[in-house]
């Protein structure tokens, strides 16, 4: 029993080995790619860096009319899904690219509207401003504030002009 357990450790590991990948090419863009498969035909034999068995590829094997014709057609399917996948491994995502514009599109919305509101609550702050202005510069009785009993307070000079100078101050912050 105990030699069993190291032999079958050796076997696990051999049989780990047999599963990983074991193909390496350049692809048509320029990129690694590195696969469990074999790569597809429109690869040239100099872009294969490595096959199972750990050498690279001497040449690839010409297919003819009749190799093409009698491959099924779950073959071709494979071979256009392994390209598909070869290519999202190599770094293009066409989806995730996708995704990001629509991310980016709805940021750039949310900025808008952001923008939006703060330039109506602007504009609405100088139209009280210029308001409140003509009414101080009209000369009538004003009273902003009442006292402890209630009843109004009507502004001296010194109340009139720190009114001034804070609805200037406003006017310079939103009437552009």
């Amino acid at each position: 029993m105990m030699r069993i357990r190291p032999l079958l450790a050796v076997l696990a590991c051999l049989l780990c080995s047999v599963a990983q990948a074991q193909w390496q090419w350049i692809d048509k863009d320029g990129r690694k790619v590195f696969s469990d498969r074999g790569p597809p035909p429109d690869i040239p034999a100099r872009n294969i860096l490595k096959q199972p068995g750990g050498t690279a590829r001497s040449a690839a094997a010409p297919v003819t009319s009749t190799d093409a014709s009698a491959r099924p057609a779950s073959a071709a399917s494979a071979s256009a899904e392994g390209q598909d996948l070869a290519s999202k491994l190599g770094g293009v995502d066409k989806e995730l690219i996708d995704r990001k514009k629509q991310a980016e599109a709805a940021d750039a919305a949310k900025a808008r509207a952001s923008d939006e509101r703060l330039q109506a609550a602007k504009a609405e702050n100088c139209a009280r401003a210029k308001a409140s202005k003509a009414l101080m510069d009209s000369g009538v009785r004003v009273s902003l504030t009442t006292n402890a009993k209630g009843e109004r307070e009507v502004l001296d000079d010194a109340g009139r002009t720190a009114e001034n100078k804070r609805i200037q101050t406003v006017m310079e912050t939103n009437c552009n």
